[in-house]
Parts: structure tokens; sequence; C-alpha cells
């Protein structure tokens, strides 16, 4: 009988995220959370970093951050938003503290295309039609319980918690201490739509230790 594994996922712990990159999207202490991710790694069996990579010509792009949070009428690129995480600048690196790339054991790029702007790391489009391939990772891996940290809580870890969840059938716990969010009123927002699915909330590692099944 093949052992259940847990897996930690780092959702979008990118530069860009932070007050290190203050043109771009800076979540408050958006860089101090590589400690907590790295604990909350040590309690699991496999380890999954997703990172935004868009491109500079995305569709959804505007100079002014006055002009963001514009709808769209696209199916794949609901709001407007700054330029982020383009890849080969040091918006689109991990923030400090974490591993290589290359010491994860899975890795999704995500917001690649310039008309997709996806923000759960389950699925490339926000109609949830196209795989990036980490539910179906998941379960070849045996995973049956996944802990969240990452940026920002509000939008990026809320969407992939739920994608795990609901899509992924995943016992889910999101790590609130080792995420930011953008602020108060959206977070607590976030909470409640992550607890109202069956996802489970913690805010230290002593707390996600007891939750988990070993």
């Amino acid at each position: 009988m093949k052992q259940a594994k847990i897996a930690a996922i780092d959702v979008d712990a990118q530069r860009t995220f932070t007050p290190l990159c203050p043109d771009e999207l800076p979540v408050p202490e958006g860089d101090t959370i590589g400690p907590a991710l790295n604990e909350q790694a040590t309690l699991a069996d496999v380890r999954v970093l997703t990172k935004d990579a868009h491109p500079a010509n995305a569709i959804w792009m505007v100079d002014d951050p006055a002009d963001m949070l514009q709808p769209l009428p696209h199916k794949n690129a609901d709001l407007t938003w700054v330029q982020h995480a383009v890849p080969g600048t040091k918006g689109f690196e991990t923030i400090d503290a974490l591993p290589a790339v290359t010491e994860y054991h899975y890795v999704v790029w995500k917001g690649i295309e310039p008309d997709l702007h996806p923000y759960g790391a389950c699925f490339h489009d926000i109609e949830e039609k196209l795989s990036t391939g980490l539910i179906e990772w998941l379960h070849s891996q045996d995973v049956e319980t996944v802990i969240v940290g990452g940026l920002a809580t509000d939008y990026c870890v809320k969407t992939t918690a739920i994608q795990l969840k609901k899509r992924g059938r995943f016992d889910v716990v999101v790590n609130l201490a080792a995420c930011r969010g953008i602020n108060a009123k959206t977070v607590s927002s976030a909470c409640d739509e992550m607890l109202a699915v069956g996802i489970k909330l913690v805010d230290s590692q002593l707390a996600l230790r007891c939750l988990l099944p070993r």
C-alpha cells in the first residue's frame, strides 16, 4: 500500500510582489516569508514552486497604477495590472532564502501568454480548461495533503488553494504565517472563501504540525 504524501507549495514568492520592486505589485512584508516557507517545507515530502511569468506585451498591462483593476473584455485576462514578473527582470526572481529553482520537485510558470492572466497555479486560464499539470503531478506522487503559502493571500494563494481543494480534492492547509496579503479587508474575504470550501487555515508552524496527518 502506497503511503500518502504531503506537498508544500510556494505560491509566487517573487520579488515582484514585495517592496523590493516598488513599481510593480509590492505586497507589504512580502519579502519576509522565505524562512516560513522553508519551515513548512520541512514537514512535506515534495516541494513545489509557482511563478508568474508575464510577457512585456501582455494585453492586460497598463502604465499607471491608477488604471489598475479595471475590467477587461477577455475571458482569461479579467483585470488591468501594471507590468510585473517579466522573465529576465529582478521582479521575476524568487525572494531571498528560497532554494534554487532546480531544487524544487515541480515548478509551474504561469501567465506566459500575453492574453492569459491566471491567478491559480493549477490552470493556465481563468476558465480552468487548460491544466498546468500540477494537480496531475501531485496525484502521481501520491500526495493527499497540500500545505500552501506565498503571495498574495487574497489573490494567487486563495485561488490556488481553492483549485487544489475543489478540482484536485486534496486536503489543503493554508499556512498564513507563510503568506502576506494586499490589505486586511480582502485577506479576510479570501479566508472566508477558503474556509467555505473546507480549506484549513493556520497561523503558525506549531498549529500546522498539529493538523498534518503525521
